[in-house]
């Protein structure tokens, strides 16, 4: 008996073969890899949620540094830690805050890193939300003053990127007119674009030490079950004059990686967060998943999806694994 039916084996028949006919790879270039930077002194404490992942301060950012330069990244994103926090978040645009520190520093010192300095409040606030709080209403408006504050400060220090993380309406708008204001008119936007009120964000918020007080940022992130809303926040964001688009979190949210790749001509990032990075390590080291295939894994399937950038706690990782696999 003649059977007509297509042979698709014959294009995975060896790993050459496989690797011929690969559509999507991962590089070191793809990583974008996030940094804690604690103000004080002698600190380099590992995040008990997130292995591998680490507190520091500045006497130890040189060492760190060298090491991300030796992995092939190519840009790090800056979380600060500040030593005092206030009602509005005042460290976070000070001229010498934790973030403005490490940013000079980092350019002084590996002036071929891209800083990207991310622009929000909750680190830096009493009561650990994004914008000025009163009575336990978040405003919008009277947020944006101190957002674009803290955008100028960082741009001044340095940095090569803004990314606003804060989800305020008008945030990118506010911050590209007070960056060109200040002379920074060929400093990119990279927004938040579309940030869920994801539970993935735990352990992150022990790494910052920005837990809300109170309440939830539900009123401000996009609820996990809306898919057309992404498109509205994403259409303002590249009108006021976004130049990436963030995706927050990662691997729940694939749909909207690819819904945004369509439909939007800027480079797509997707946050590969820390409750995403927790439990693969979790289950890794309790022997119930290959480390490294399953994040090899699961980085090419955001890849695949169509994210351009990959914000990840597994870059330097997965920049090894790639080069054994090499």
């Amino acid at each position: 008996m003649q059977l007509q039916f297509s042979r698709h084996r014959k294009l995975r028949s060896s790993a050459n073969m496989r690797a011929l006919v690969r559509e999507n790879h991962l590089r070191a270039e793809d990583f974008i890899y996030p940094l804690f930077i604690y103000e004080g002194e002698n600190i380099r404490k590992e995040v008990s949620s997130m292995p591998g992942v680490f507190q520091i301060s500045m006497d130890h950012l040189h060492a760190e540094m060298e090491d991300i330069v030796a992995h092939g990244i190519k840009a790090v994103l800056l979380f600060g830690i500040p030593a005092t926090k206030d009602e509005c978040g005042g460290q976070a645009y000070h001229d010498h805050g934790i973030v403005q520190e490490a940013t000079r520093y980092i350019k002084k010192h590996f002036p071929d890193i891209l800083v990207i300095a991310d622009t929000c409040l909750c680190e830096y606030t009493s009561h650990g939300h994004c914008g000025v709080v009163k009575g336990e209403k978040i405003l919008n408006d009277e947020s944006l003053e101190l957002l674009v504050k803290t955008a100028v400060s960082q741009a001044q220090a340095g940095a090569d990127i803004i990314a606003p993380s804060n989800m305020m309406d008008g945030f990118v708008a506010a911050i590209r007119a007070g960056l060109d204001e200040a002379g920074f008119t060929e400093i990119p936007i990279m927004s938040y674009a579309v940030k869920y009120a994801s539970s993935f964000y735990g352990p992150f918020r022990e790494a910052a030490e920005g837990a809300p007080q109170f309440g939830d940022r539900k009123t401000y992130q996009m609820d996990p079950a809306n898919r057309l809303e992404a498109f509205r926040e994403a259409e303002s964001d590249v009108a006021e004059g976004a130049d990436f688009l963030i995706v927050k979190p990662g691997m729940l949210y694939l749909d909207i990686v690819r819904d945004m790749k369509n439909n939007f001509n800027v480079p797509i990032v997707i946050y590969n967060v820390s409750g995403e990075y927790a439990m693969i390590k979790a289950a890794a080291q309790n022997g119930w998943l290959d480390e490294k295939k399953t994040v090899l894994e699961m980085l090419v399937g955001m890849k695949r999806a169509g994210a351009d950038l990959i914000i990840t706690y597994h870059a330097k990782d997965a920049i090894r694994w790639l080069k054994e696999e090499q």
